[in-house]
């Protein structure tokens, strides 16, 4: 008899293949405490889509945990630990409803949807700046950067500034994503965070100061019922969308091309037939797309498979176990990019659901589709890096090499 599953993200293991072990505890654990994080994790999808869409969980974590804090630490986390608890992401009802409401108004506007549509420009000019290097860090020279052009130019920050911004985000990420190895985390965060709020509070007085017709103008402008975002908030929402609005497309954009690569048949379908982009970029997200999981903690005592969650704990809901249960998808471990699978939960259920969602997708869509079509000898070379992130909450790679870039062969 084999013993009992114990989930531990911090195992190398485990960062590179989650889903052996979240298939052993949607079957043997359904409701797991993980000594390694001192919290429940849950795999299977219609725990995961309950809870997401139910009351008994909650996103504000980060009041408990900065109270916790020593006072040297406390201090240093001060300014993150204010502009993150203004984010929709750490907020619940009323605030987070209130939040939401304004920020709609920008994100159902005429700049959101040039945005979208300009997605193929961006994408164009990247392929240049790589086409004839014939190896690269696929990551770091086009998953990344294809993203961080997007939303800096959807939040007026001048291009020269992607290293600053890459510096920043990494910052912020040892700390946001659950780095497991990074003992500086909290400096970085700090520095991060600082620079940040620091630009975005004088990018906001320029845009007050000159108005412009594009998204941070309609972000600043937004209204409902009278009411508007604060300073702080405008100054939260645009981290937010800094930060967040790349890191899961660029895990996204990096995810589909290693599922791709590592699926000769699938990426040969895929080249051969365009109107399958759609399907394959939801089937990546399905199986072993841009998020490991999300955290909540326990907002009401209750019991699910026979446990007791009692209010305070933490708990991690595996959207990444949910994406591969037997019990909703078919051949749940096979990569199928016909499949288009509905009701995969990458993006979030309920009130939290991703904001983004939309230009992320349409993001996805057009870098890999036109890097694939750009370089039909685009491969993983022998011994190539492929290293995974290390972060508890998204899932993505760090590195990933690749050769064939610009026509000269796999060799």
């Amino acid at each position: 008899m084999s013993a009992a599953p114990v989930y531990d993200p911090s195992d190398p293991e485990v960062a590179a293949n989650p889903h052996p072990i979240l298939a052993r505890l949607r079957a043997e654990d359904p409701a797991h405490w993980s000594p390694a994080l001192k919290s429940w994790v849950f795999t299977r999808h219609e725990d995961v889509r309950a809870l997401l869409l139910g009351d008994a969980l909650s996103v504000g974590k980060l009041a408990s945990f900065y109270k916790a804090l020593p006072p040297r630490e406390a201090e240093l986390l001060r300014d993150i630990v204010h502009y993150l608890g203004l984010w929709l992401a750490f907020q619940d009802p009323p605030d987070h409803t209130r939040m939401r409401r304004i920020m709609r108004h920008a994100f159902q506007g005429p700049a959101i949807a040039a945005i979208e549509s300009g997605v193929a420009p961006v994408v164009d000019h990247v392929l240049d700046r790589i086409d004839g290097r014939g190896r690269i860090d696929f990551v770091a020279e086009y998953a990344l950067q294809v993203p961080a052009f997007v939303i800096m130019d959807l939040l007026g920050v001048e291009r020269g500034m992607l290293d600053e911004f890459k510096r920043w985000s990494d910052d912020l990420a040892v700390f946001i994503s659950g780095a497991r190895r990074a003992d500086d985390k909290y400096e970085r965060a700090a520095r991060g965070c600082k620079e940040m709020s620091g630009y975005f509070k004088d990018l906001i007085a320029e845009r007050r100061a000159r108005p412009r017709a594009d998204f941070l103008g309609d972000l600043i402008a937004a209204r409902d019922e009278g009411d508007s975002l604060s300073e702080d908030e405008l100054i939260a929402s645009c981290i937010l969308i800094l930060f967040a609005g790349h890191e899961t497309t660029t895990n996204l954009i990096g995810c589909a091309a290693h599922a791709l690569l590592k699926h000769p048949d699938e990426l040969a379908r895929f080249r051969a037939e365009p109107a399958l982009t759609a399907s394959a970029i939801e089937e990546v997200m399905r199986w072993d797309g841009p998020s490991n999981c999300l955290v909540r903690v326990v907002a009401r005592e209750h019991e699910l498979h026979g446990k007791r969650l009692r209010e305070g704990e933490r708990v991690f809901v595996s959207i990444a176990g949910a994406n591969r249960d037997p019990a909703v998808f078919a051949e749940p471990d096979r990569f199928n990019i016909e499949r288009n699978p509905r009701g995969h939960l990458t993006f979030g259920q309920g009130i939290h659901a991703c904001i983004g969602a939309s230009l992320a997708r349409e993001e996805g869509r057009v870098a890999v589709r036109r890097f694939f079509d750009r370089f039909p000898n685009a491969a993983l070379p022998e011994g190539g890096a492929v290293e995974w992130i290390d972060a508890m909450v998204p899932r993505g790679l760090r590195r990933l090499d690749m050769v064939g870039i610009g026509g000269e062969g796999i060799g």
